[in-house]
């Protein structure tokens, strides 16, 4: 793996870089995160008793939103045509917390892992959006990149330490 940044031409200029050249390929990648948050404020949701509604449910759509849009947010993303957008969630009782896991697809010359970053990313700022009257202290945080798929440099997984 090159370690050159490719978002900067020869002169040090920001650019988006140029994938014409690269072939079509199948690509995958997977994201993880949390929320920390008050045991209070996880019963709360697992009752469904938040004023805002369905937490969780609205969650999953910001975060699908959020993946078809990425390219908006940050600069030098591409506009990808998505194949698939998945987004899960897991509550953990004991840590007082819920897991987040996106798993993005596309068919094209460049890698979907911005987008599978942003679905965690804005499904945990919806839940602290929908929360955050009961609970200003939520911690969203440990979002990273799990593993890619597809293109020239083929598999990356997350080595646990």
């Amino acid at each position: 793996m090159s370690n050159e940044l490719s978002h900067f031409d020869k002169d040090g200029k920001a650019v988006m870089v140029d994938i014409s050249g690269k072939n079509e390929t199948e690509r995958t990648a997977v994201a993880t995160g949390e929320i920390r948050m008050n045991p209070d404020t996880l019963r709360t949701i697992k009752e469904g008793n938040i004023k805002k509604g369905d937490v969780l449910g609205v969650a999953r759509v910001a975060a699908i939103m959020a993946s078809k849009n990425t390219y908006n947010a940050i600069p030098m993303c591409h506009n990808i045509l998505l194949s698939s957008a998945k987004i899960e969630f897991e509550t953990d009782d004991k840590n007082s917390l819920i897991k987040i896991k996106s798993t993005v697809k596309t068919t094209g010359k460049t890698g979907v892992e911005m987008e599978a970053l942003m679905m965690v990313s804005v499904a945990g700022l919806t839940i602290y959006d929908m929360c955050k009257a009961i609970d200003k202290g939520m911690i969203i945080g440990e979002i990273k990149l799990e593993e890619k798929l597809g293109g020239k440099s083929g598999v990356w997984k997350r080595e646990e330490k």
